[in-house]
C-alpha cells in the first residue's frame, strides 16, 4: 500500500437533500427558512466571494429542513448550507 493510497479521501455518497458551499464566502442574505416549501432553483441565499454575489439554490423541490448558517457568516468551501427534504 502507497503513502498515497493510504492518504486518499474515503468515497461520500452525495445526498441531493444537501446544499453545500462551492467557494469561501459570506452569506449576505438568507431568502428561506426552515419549513418553507421550496422548488428546483429557488434561490436559497446569497454568499458573497471575491465581491461577486452567488446565488445558492435548491437543487430539487422539497422543503427545507434546516439552515445551518445565519446572515454575516464566513463560510468555507463544502460546508452545509441548507438541508432540504
Amino acid at each position: 500500500m502507497t503513502r498515497k493510497f493510504a492518504g486518499r479521501k474515503p468515497f461520500v455518497k452525495h445526498d441531493p437533500g444537501i446544499v453545500k458551499a462551492v467557494i469561501s464566502g459570506v452569506v449576505t442574505e438568507i431568502s428561506t427558512r426552515p419549513g418553507s416549501i421550496v422548488k428546483k432553483a429557488d434561490t436559497g441565499m446569497v454568499l458573497e466571494a471575491m465581491k461577486m454575489l452567488n446565488r445558492i439554490m435548491a437543487p430539487r423541490d422539497g422543503t427545507v429542513k434546516a439552515i445551518r448558517v445565519s446572515a454575516g457568516d464566513k463560510v468555507v468551501k463544502g460546508q452545509v448550507l441548507i438541508e432540504i427534504t
